[in-house]
């Protein structure tokens, strides 16, 4: 029997409108779905009817399937002959762990292709308005996650700062820890930063405030995820969050 192939596909931060067009069409002729918890219902509906849709989400300590197993079944159903989609929000390469699941799935010979699609941040940054850089503001940019094994020893000095802009992923249950780290590493307390909050849909919101008041304004607008922590310059431009519901909080 020869093996199927699996797609790594990302479904992009939300919005189906932000789908690749390679993206949609895997989705739309579909048999098997392996999707992850943040993958909007309105991409899921665009599967055949008779497609099987399984839900391998991840929430924090706490997963539908560990990883190890979600890379087996991956392996199982194409070894099977069937082809998978392997469906992530954003980009599989962006703290998607598509990386994991490709080696695992070559090491048992199996077919990867990867359909990238646009990262959490990239979205983000686009349906707030925020620059991730800017002549003006910033020429550097970095992702960091922010929900991580030995985070508090971890070296983020020079990440964020006069001229760069940080984006933190899962950070919504470690803000403390992050304001903490991030002014102890030198950052000025008073460093704009900006959370956005079910990013490119109906429901986004976007809060503001400086570096020091991070944890307060996560607790005060019980912010949930999925939401991105940008810190930098460019999160206080004139037109950022030109397009979104903006809320200001002061220290």
């Amino acid at each position: 029997m020869q093996n199927g192939t699996i797609f790594l596909v990302g479904a992009g931060p939300g919005d189906p409108d932000l789908l690749t067009l390679r993206a949609a069409r895997l989705i739309e002729s579909a048999s098997l779905i392996v999707h992850d918890g943040l993958v909007d219902p309105a991409i899921l509906a665009m599967a055949p009817p008779d497609a099987r849709l399984v839900s391998v989400a991840k929430q924090r300590s706490k997963h539908t399937l560990p990883q190890e197993e979600i890379n087996a079944l991956l392996v199982r159903e194409a070894k099977a002959g069937r082809d998978v989609v392997r469906l992530k929000g954003g980009d599989p390469f962006v703290f998607g762990r598509g990386g994991e699941e490709m080696e695992d799935a070559h090491a048992a010979g199996v077919r990867v292709e990867v359909v990238p699609g646009i990262s959490a941040a990239n979205g983000a940054a686009a349906a707030s308005g925020i620059p991730l850089t800017h002549r003006d503001s910033a020429s550097i940019v970095s992702f960091v996650a922010g929900q991580c094994k030995g985070l508090s020893d971890q070296d983020w000095s020079g990440l964020a700062g006069v001229g760069r802009t940080l984006v933190i992923y899962m950070g919504v249950k470690t803000a403390p820890l992050i304001a903490e780290k991030l002014m102890a590493d030198g950052l000025a307390p008073d460093m704009p930063v900006a959370i956005v909050e079910n990013a490119c849909r109906a429901e986004m919101r976007v809060l503001r405030g400086p570096l020091a008041a991070l944890p307060d304004l996560v607790e005060a607008e019980a912010v949930q995820s999925p939401a991105l922590i940008i810190i930098g310059e460019v999160t206080a431009r004139p037109n950022a969050a030109i397009a979104a519901t903006v809320q200001e909080f002061a220290a």
